[in-house]
């Protein structure tokens, strides 16, 4: 069995496993405690697997190789980006653990005189941030299955796009996944995801690394001759913070433009809600540092690991047989995979190994896009219908229903902006998501647990000022209009070319809306006449310290 067959098939057996998960899981949620943290009975080792199954997503294992291999040395910035970004999240973790119950507003709303306004400010952000973080797995999925169906532009698949069906394919799974298995189905998902994309990243890089004979020198060297760049693919300067000869304007805006993506990336993890969801499931705050333990010790090995799969998939694939598959470089991967496995058992070894790395990916994307509906629709009912428009006082069977619709709501939206962006590069996609939360929610965050005379006005002004900041911005930018490709003529925004309205000129807004939603935060703090409760800081202090009486 080689081909599309055996790649159906692995696919097939996939979603069948995490199907019957979900089934399973669904028989033993019975609760709202159930339903939204899994029962807290996960153990730290095990939530640090789900964590890093929630992190290592379609933009690490596809766009991060895929910029790689594009890109060389400004590439792995990424990888970088996002290992460091753990340092942060070590720090306020079990704080955030030991401080709210299910979601992030329950750690904001706390010191709050009045708790509508800051839950319903929270869960706006928590759906905002998770749908653009969904659209780069769903595009990242359209891409994968367009490869494996050996699909090239243009060409259709039951009568509709390649992409377009593995959208709709994957939005229809993720609202199963979290309509009936809860937290305790999506987690026990993104574990074996984990494991498995872990096994076959180490399964590629070894045999990229056998192919030069462990020689890294060699790896990079052949990576650079064949990127038609030379020397300059492996130096700093080929996609960020490019100089431009003669005009230091442009040279600044470049320089600026990796800064921004750098902040939004290092800054973006702690506050983005579905990983702070994730440390809801385990029973103590020591257990939720030991997940990010566990979760920094799979990233970091995985994040070094993407060097030999973007310099191997430059190498051995060839720059140009990677844009023509993706321009985006999205399938730079699955590739690779065919090459390595062509090399070690000829044409049937090469479609095994593309069939069950591309299965890998293909659970990468299900246990992220899980992940995040699970964190917006515990949002939606927990925040909004729960404490909002039923005052707090909602029966737990009511909450656990608006849940499971909202998780059908926040899935189709999801898939039908997917469709629109489905063209975009998902490691940027992503990047966009990190500074959203780290403009929105990382100010509430901070503040709440660590300035006395931070108050509810001040939460709602930072969460809105960060978040509609990032988003004007991003608008604004030469991501949605006004980029285009010099050589080609072609368009690199979402829009086509000819249309441009775009002022702000940088593609991440991080640098600045960052500093905006800290600002906001401050400014409604001091400006407004809500006074802050020493007795609750006071109390929250302690709870952060100790989880007394969290739950």
């Amino acid at each position: 069995m080689t081909g599309r067959p055996l790649t159906f098939t692995l696919f097939a057996l996939l979603v069948f496993i995490t199907l019957g998960i979900t089934i399973w899981a669904s028989r033993t949620t019975r609760d709202a405690v159930d339903f939204y943290a899994g029962g807290r009975a996960f153990s730290g080792p095990q939530n640090g697997f789900a964590l890093a199954g929630d992190y290592m997503s379609a933009a690490s294992f596809l766009g991060i190789a895929g910029i790689i291999s594009l890109s060389g040395y400004d590439g792995f910035l990424y990888s970088i980006g996002f290992m460091v970004a753990w340092i942060p999240t070590l720090l306020i973790v079990e704080l955030m653990r030991n401080t709210g119950r299910f979601t992030m507003a329950d750690v904001l709303a706390y010191r709050a005189s009045r708790q509508p306004p800051v839950r319903t400010a929270a869960a706006i952000s928590t759906v905002t941030v998770s749908v653009f973080y969904l659209l780069a797995q769903m595009v990242g999925a359209g891409a994968l299955v367009s490869l494996l169906l050996g699909l090239k532009p243009g060409e259709t698949f039951m009568g509709m796009s390649a992409k377009v069906v593995t959208i709709i394919v994957v939005g229809v799974l993720m609202i199963c996944y979290v309509m009936f298995g809860g937290m305790k189905g999506t987690t026990w998902v993104q574990i074996i995801k984990a494991a498995l994309l872990m096994f076959g990243t180490i399964v590629m890089t070894l045999l990229v690394l056998t192919h030069f004979g462990f020689n890294l020198s060699s790896m990079l060297g052949s990576a650079a001759t064949a990127s038609g760049k030379g020397s300059a693919f492996l130096e700093p300067g080929l996609k960020y913070g490019k100089d431009i000869a003669g005009d230091p304007g442009k040279t600044l805006i470049n320089k600026l433009d990796f800064l921004s993506l750098a902040l939004a990336l290092v800054l973006g993890t702690a506050a983005l809600p579905h990983i702070v969801t994730r440390f809801f499931t385990v029973p103590s705050g020591r257990a939720a540092r030991t997940s990010v333990n566990w979760a920094i010790g799979l990233v970091g090995a995985f994040y070094l690991m993407t060097l030999a799969l973007g310099f191997g998939a430059t190498a051995l694939v060839g720059r140009t047989a990677i844009l023509a598959q993706d321009p985006s470089g999205n399938a730079a991967a699955p590739q690779l995979a065919r090459a390595l496995g062509e090399e070690v058992a000829g044409r049937i070894g090469g479609e095994i190994m593309l069939a069950f790395i591309a299965s890998v990916a293909f659970a990468t994307i299900l246990a992220v896009v899980a992940g995040l509906v699970m964190a917006s629709s515990t949002s939606l009912a927990h925040d909004y219908f729960g404490h909002v428009l039923m005052l707090g006082r909602p029966r737990e069977s009511q909450e656990v229903g608006v849940a499971r619709f909202a998780a059908f709501l926040i899935g189709s939206l999801a898939i039908l902006l997917a469709v629109f962006a489905k063209n975009l590069n998902v490691a940027f996609l992503v990047a966009l998501a990190f500074a959203m939360a780290a403009s929105a929610n990382l100010p509430a965050i901070v503040f709440s647990l660590f300035w006395p005379r931070f108050n509810g006005t001040g939460t709602v002004a930072g969460i809105y000022g960060g978040l509609v900041s990032s988003l004007v911005l991003v608008v604004f930018s030469p991501v949605v209009s006004g980029k285009v490709d010099p050589l080609t003529g072609q368009t690199l925004s979402l829009f086509p070319a000819g249309v441009d309205f775009h002022w702000f000129p940088l593609e991440n807004p991080g640098l600045v809306s960052i500093p905006i939603g800290f600002l906001c935060a401050v400014a409604g703090t001091l400006l407004s006449r809500e006074k802050a409760d020493p007795d609750r800081f006071l109390a929250l202090s302690v709870r952060s310290l100790t989880g007394g009486g969290a739950h």
